[in-house]
């Protein structure tokens, strides 16, 4: 008896293939002031399990690895996209993206974690 096993990998989607790819990071990391010469504190969203979508209804999710990358197949729509259990009135965890026929829509967001 053979045991197979099935594992989800990000992998260069096939010819035709629409949907969203791309990074989230989240920016400040610390609180306080950024000084005129420091830059921004801003780190990959690892591991983040985030809602797709359209209208009210979730159509996927996904999850974000070590590093904030994602993808994710979708017919061609209008989408938004919520980190799952982001309090809403702490920080911006929302984004938007249009999805077209047969490209993948590059993404590169920025949430806001709210911190001062």
């Amino acid at each position: 008896m053979a045991l197979f096993s099935v594992t989800a990998v990000a992998e260069t989607p096939a010819p035709g293939t629409s949907g969203i790819e791309g990074t989230i990071v989240v920016s400040p990391t610390r609180p306080g002031p950024i000084r005129k010469d420091e830059e921004p504190s801003v780190a990959p969203v690892r591991n983040a399990q985030f809602l797709v979508k359209a209208g009210d209804a979730t159509v996927k999710t996904f999850t974000t690895d070590g590093e904030g990358r994602f993808q994710v197949a979708l017919p061609p729509g209008h989408y938004v996209i919520v980190k799952e259990g982001a309090v809403a009135r702490i920080g911006r965890w929302r984004f938007e993206a249009d999805v077209v026929a047969s490209q993948m829509t590059k993404v590169n967001w920025t949430a806001d974690s709210g911190m001062r």
